[in-house]
């Protein structure tokens, strides 16, 4: 039954996981037979009702464990039987036997084909084992009668043929001596001819050879001499493999490397040519120095080869260091060259070997050739970083051995640039960042730029001190990449090329001083001394005085040589720079040039030869912090002490003022009042000269100052005339904004080499220094403004007009008539000013309003002063007002008229009642005590009683307190 219930398992059946197992206590669960298999096969049957059957009979009959069935089934009745209840169960059990018996016979049918099919096969396999049996034994015969008939045949053949081979052999053995005896004159041929892999390969066959003929006895002599030969062969390309380090040869290298593989001495190679280009950089940096020490010193007897490299060094004159040291980094380029070109080759012919051993089925030789593959490699890349530290050290001895500080500022320069050319060979040698020629290099920068700073500072005092303030005529379309000094700017923005052709330009790599150079030529090759094949042109005659002299100056319409040549096209795209084919006629051009000539006027920058001096400073500040970058945070603080001194001096020139702030008009904002007291701490010796008493620490702070500069006699700031020097004041004022707008257009490139750790003082002192040169403007001008126009005798003016008058007045007074002649006289004057010099729209703004807001405090001023005043007298006031203003807004175009609602608001004051005023006075603190407590005093009496007076005087002291 276990069976029947694993084998309805397998079929999917949804049985209990238990077997029946005892069939002899119910006879009716028996297996059927033949007969009874056919007899239920062919009863027609519900699948569906036999699974629910099988389903329902009790787990117990599936059981592995053994028990009564009989037992089981007599228990399960109930106390009281039922025949009928007992019939129905009988039914029920048949009907499971039934159905049980039925599925066991599909199973047993639904597998006898497969069993048919199985029992068939091994029939088949039997067949053939006695088939193979046969014709085993058979062979066997068959082998045992050959063996007889042919064995005696054979030996005989086979004794006649090994007597052949001996002597064919020992023939062969004879020639291969007389060939060994005659190998001696063709090695040293070849070993001439430097193929020393030929001369290796016959030497160690000629060895093998020998070693087979060994029981000759001809042969013992001729292998001591192989044996001395190869040892000569290995001296001679160790020889040949020193040459390599200074003179790379491909088809030279690529037979020595051949040679030392065939010596099985491949690790060896490598390490001896690493020695080698050790020794290759202490000799050749030796030679160089020593021929160039011998050069200068003349007959001297002193024995400079046996001076160490170090010693010798220092003998190297001034003249002669440049040269010596291009010299130097020129034959150190061709050791590190060859060692490039050599790494190039065995990564070559390491390609090549991996894709033929790939082809190859010798495993042993291909481990062993990687193994030596590996070794080279490592010892390569290792060997990069040596020898750049022995040339990193080498060039560090010689620029150590010589003081620098007494350079000229090109040569200083000059040895920065191959030095930092030195360290972008090692960038693209070994990616080293050459922190040993960085750290040695800067050392002396930051000592020779603070020298020289420090000599340009006092330079710059003196041309300050000697500055008359003209204009320095410059062309219109002036660029300060235009100086020699910034030409490098423009050869590193020259890759900038338009947006649709920057992808091309990016996706190109970059080609490496090795690339460039592999083939021929020299990185450190010294050119001839010259600025630049283009003359530098910035300077015109702009020439101010008359429209005349200006369109002579910008108008020879029969040249174009003064013309930029994008502007002789028809256009120019600003942002591509691509130039369209379409041309442009002469007489376009001409007319162009007409119609741009009052824009070159407008548009001409403002500056002096001592601000083209400070430009061209930075200019050279920035070549050296672009050839050595480990310094820039101090070249641009160097560089913001120029800005700073200069925007000094033009404070102390033109705008020191002491009355200035006591206007209360915050002419000089709190930034640049902070921004020059730092200047003034920092960086002018306000003392003038050395104090014996002084510490040493304030001495060496004192030694970082300059002097205040001095205005120049020459320069008059006095004269009405002259509108107290507004030509000069303009000249220096736009001098130091064009300037700072100059160091704007800096600031990209500065930012790019500020280290991140400094980069908040670039940013402080754009913020705080180079924003507020535009600030100096107010308290410069303010001084003109206030000498300009002759306030006093208008105060005086208004003291005898009478303003208790009874009646309303239809005519103003006549102190608004002089304000506007004053005022018609400052605009004559200025226009005199601007035929010397542009004064730009901003000045111009600027100057007009300060002479009217002073002209308009003036006012209220003077109203302040009036001790009797009626209604009448107020509209006295206002109408003179109004007059003022409708004649001032005919001379400005100055809108809105500046304090224009200050004098109003003043006037109507008088008008307001005891509370209206105490609040007034409370929100208006722009007016003076003077002025609060005289428009209260001339209230009294007309609408304000003496009690609301004391009132109103309490107020505006309680006003007046804090400012004490």
């Amino acid at each position: 039954m276990q069976k029947i219930k694993s084998l309805m398992t397998r079929q999917g059946l949804k049985s209990p996981p238990e077997s029946l197992n005892d069939l002899g206590a119910f006879e009716s669960l028996r297996v059927p037979g033949k007969e009874e298999f056919r007899e239920l096969r062919e009863q027609p049957s519900d699948p569906q009702a036999e699974q629910e059957l099988i389903n329902s009979i009790e787990q117990v009959y599936f059981s592995a464990d053994p028990f009564d069935i009989v037992k089981y089934e007599l228990e399960k009745l109930p106390p009281v039987l039922n025949l009928q209840e007992l019939e129905e169960y009988r039914d029920k059990l048949k009907q499971q036997q039934a159905a049980v018996s039925k599925k066991v016979a599909d199973l047993i049918l639904e597998k006898q084909p497969a069993y048919v099919k199985e029992l068939e096969r091994v029939t088949s396999l039997q067949t053939g084992l006695q088939l193979a049996a046969v014709i085993c034994t058979n062979s066997r015969r068959h082998l045992n009668i050959a063996k007889e008939g042919f064995t005696q045949a054979s030996l005989g053949l086979l004794a006649n043929q090994r007597k052949r081979q001996l002597l064919i052999g020992l023939l062969k053995s004879l020639r291969t001596i007389k060939t060994l005896q005659r190998t001696d004159v063709r090695l040293s041929e070849m070993l001439e001819e430097e193929d020393y892999p030929g001369a290796i390969q016959l030497c160690l066959e000629c060895q093998k050879a020998a070693s087979t003929f060994k029981h000759y006895s001809c042969i013992s002599e001729l292998n001591s001499k192989l044996q001395d030969t190869l040892e000569q062969i290995e001296e001679q390309l160790d020889v040949a493999l020193s040459k390599i380090c200074k003179n790379f040869d491909v088809n030279h290298y690529t037979k020595v490397q051949q040679a030392y593989r065939l010596l099985g001495k491949t690790q060896t190679a490598m390490d001896q040519l690493h020695m080698h280009f050790t020794q290759a950089i202490h000799n050749t940096v030796f030679q160089v120095v020593l021929g160039y020490v011998e050069l200068c010193a003349g007959n001297t007897d002193t024995k400079f080869q046996k001076l160490q490299y170090k010693d010798l060094c220092t003998h190297v004159t001034p003249d002669s260091y440049i040269p010596c040291l291009a010299d130097l980094c020129k034959a150190l380029w061709e050791v590190m060259l060859s060692y490039y070109r050599t790494m190039e080759w065995h990564e070559k012919h390491d390609s090549e070997e991996t894709a033929a051993a790939s082809e190859g089925s010798n495993v042993m030789s291909t481990e062993e050739t990687n193994f030596d593959r590996g070794y080279v490699k490592k010892k390569l890349e290792h060997g990069l970083t040596r020898i750049w530290q022995d040339v990193q050290l080498k060039v560090k001895t010689y620029l150590l051995g010589t003081d620098l500080s007494i350079f000229k500022y090109d040569d200083f320069i000059f040895v920065l640039d191959i030095v930092s050319r030195l360290m972008q060979v090692g960038e693209e040698f070994c990616g080293s960042k050459s922190e040993v020629l960085q750290e040695s290099i800067r050392k002396q920068s930051i000592n020779y730029f603070k020298n020289h700073h420090r000599i340009r500072l006092d330079e710059l005092r003196m041309f300050l001190e000697n500055e008359t303030w003209e204009l320095c005529p410059v062309k219109s379309n002036f660029s300060i990449l235009q100086l020699h000094e910034f030409k490098f700017l423009e050869q590193s923005r020259s890759p900038s090329v338009s947006p649709s052709k920057q992808p091309s330009a990016t996706s190109s790599k970059p080609v490496t001083l090795f690339e460039q150079y592999c083939s021929g030529g020299n990185p450190f090759e010294i050119q001839a001394d010259h600025k630049d094949e283009e003359t530098e042109d910035v300077l015109a005659s702009n020439g101010y005085e008359s429209d005349e002299q200006e369109k002579s100056a910008y108008q020879d319409y029969d040249s174009d040589s003064d013309v930029p040549e994008e502007l002789k096209r028809d256009y120019v795209d600003e942002q591509t720079g691509d130039v369209p084919v379409k041309s442009v006629s002469r007489e376009t051009l001409k007319s162009r040039k007409k119609s741009d000539y009052s824009l070159n006027k407008v548009n001409a920058p403002i500056l002096t030869n001592t601000t083209l001096n400070v430009i061209r400073l930075v200019g050279k500040y920035m070549q050296m912090m672009n050839i050595l970058k480990p310094i820039a945070f101090d070249v641009i603080h160097f560089m913001s002490q120029l800005f700073d001194y200069y925007l000094y001096a033009i404070y102390t020139f033109f705008g020191r003022n002491d009355s200035l702030e006591s206007t209360g008009l915050g002419l000089s904002s709190s930034r640049l009042r902070t921004t020059l007291n730092r200047i003034q701490e920092s960086l002018i010796d306000l003392e003038g000269s050395a104090d014996p008493t002084a510490t040493l620490t304030a001495a060496e702070e004192r030694k970082e100052k300059v002097p205040s500069p001095h205005l120049n006699q020459l320069v008059i700031l006095t004269s009405g005339d002259t509108l107290y020097g507004l030509a000069e004041r303009v000249v220096a004022t736009e001098s130091l904004v064009f300037l700072a707008e100059q160091f704007e257009f800096l600031q990209p490139h500065l930012d790019a080499v500020m280290p991140a750790v400094k980069k908040p003082f670039l940013q402080q002192f754009y913020s705080q220094t180079v924003s507020t040169a535009s600030e100096l403007r107010k308290p410069i001008y303010w001084i003109v403004a206030g000498k300009a126009i002759d306030y006093e005798q208008m105060l005086l003016l208004m003291t005898n007009v009478k303003w208790d008058v009874k009646e309303i007045m239809s005519q103003h007074n006549v102190y608004v008539d002089a304000l506007l002649k004053e005022f018609e006289q400052f605009n004559k004057r200025l226009n005199e000013v601007s035929k010397r010099v542009r004064i730009p729209l901003p000045v111009s703004n600027i100057l007009w309003e300060h002479c009217i807001r002073l002209a308009n405090r003036t006012i209220v001023e003077g109203y302040a002063n009036v001790k009797k005043c009626s209604n009448e007298g107020r509209a006295l006031m206002q109408l003179d007002f109004q007059q003022f203003l409708m004649k001032l807004e005919k001379l400005t175009d100055i809108r809105p008229i500046p304090d224009k609602e200050f004098v109003e608001i003043y006037i109507k004051a008088y008008y307001l009642t005891e509370n209206d005023m105490e609040r007034w006075i409370k929100e208006h603190r722009e007016y003076s005590t003077k002025q609060l407590t005289n428009l209260v005093n001339v209230c009294l009496g007309s609408h304000i009683n003496k009690k609301a007076r004391q009132k109103l005087l309490a107020a505006i002291d309680d006003i007046d307190r804090p400012k004490r």
